[in-house]
């Protein structure tokens, strides 16, 4: 049951639409940790920072091949080019780059629980991708025995945004989550919670279309995983370059995010400097070529 609850809230993140939608739907304190491990198994390579080769593995099958870096495994089909799937991994092992504001052992320990809780990211071609009928208990045994909050897809509309914002809900939802479970946690207790009830409250974050899952504590997950997202990339000032331009986040830029919702700029300011840089304009321009 787990599995297909993951799968459709998966088919909701990368289908929604702007339908009309009258119900109205609230943050509430009953929150899923459906889509992370609650209990650490993964191995800690010595190298926390390497990126890994290419690789063809069954190890999670349905998938074919695997990549990876600074605690997340990349795995795709066939269909994905090598280059997307190595791109990917220079983004985010750019994100995990060591700066002046970096604070090594948290970064460090961010990064060993991504790999203590089997972070994976799946990776399909296009937006039409489908999981074949007869690799479904496949499919479904890999999410189970893995951290998978998300997919990416190749070759759609907005890729820079495609890519940064599923890598995000990967290294929030689960190295966030375990690292700085006070700020970032997936509970009713964090201050991303009271932020994301802020921003609710004051119409920045419109969570109308969310009510599209039934479910409401993996609603809720959703609510904070997406929030946590748009705070840090418009914080980087990527909406500006990249978009979107419309989308249920009504700030555009780093100076409207302090000057409208500024505690939630103080969240990422005093906690996501110490552990993420925002990846180069050169790597992400990758995507758009």
């Amino acid at each position: 049951m787990r599995n297909l609850i993951f799968l459709l809230t998966l088919i909701f993140l990368v289908n929604c639409s702007n339908k009309n939608l009258p119900d109205k739907i609230t943050l509430s304190s009953d929150i899923a940790l459906d889509c992370i491990l609650l209990s650490p198994g993964g191995s800690i390579p010595s190298d926390l920072y390497s990126i890994g080769e290419i690789t063809y593995s069954d190890e999670y099958p349905p998938f074919t091949k695997k990549l990876k870096v600074c605690g997340i495994t990349i795995i795709a089909r066939d269909e994905i080019s090598n280059e997307f799937m190595t791109n990917i991994a220079i983004t985010i092992s750019e994100m995990f780059t060591t700066t002046s504001d970096t604070d090594t052992e948290l970064q460090r320990r961010l990064i060993e629980n991504l790999y203590k809780y089997k972070t994976t990211i799946p990776l399909f071609y296009g937006e039409d991708w489908d999981i074949p009928y007869s690799v479904e208990s496949d499919w479904d045994k890999t999410m189970a025995d893995n951290s998978m909050c998300d997919i990416i897809m190749e070759d759609v509309p907005n890729q820079v945004m495609e890519v940064v914002e599923h890598i995000l809900h990967h290294v929030s939802d689960i190295g966030l989550h375990y690292t700085m479970i006070e700020d970032w946690g997936l509970t009713s207790g964090s201050e991303l919670y009271r932020v994301t009830n802020d921003a609710i409250s004051s119409g920045d974050y419109d969570i109308s279309q969310y009510s599209d899952i039934s479910e409401s504590d993996i609603r809720n997950r959703v609510i904070l995983q997406e929030y946590a997202y748009w705070i840090i990339y418009t914080a980087w000032g990527l909406r500006e370059k990249y978009g979107p331009t419309e989308s249920e986040w009504s700030i555009m830029s780093k100076n409207d995010l302090e000057a409208k919702q500024s505690e939630s700029f103080d969240l990422f300011s005093s906690t996501i400097p110490k552990v993420l840089a925002c990846p180069s304009d050169s790597t992400l321009r990758l995507f758009e070529e």
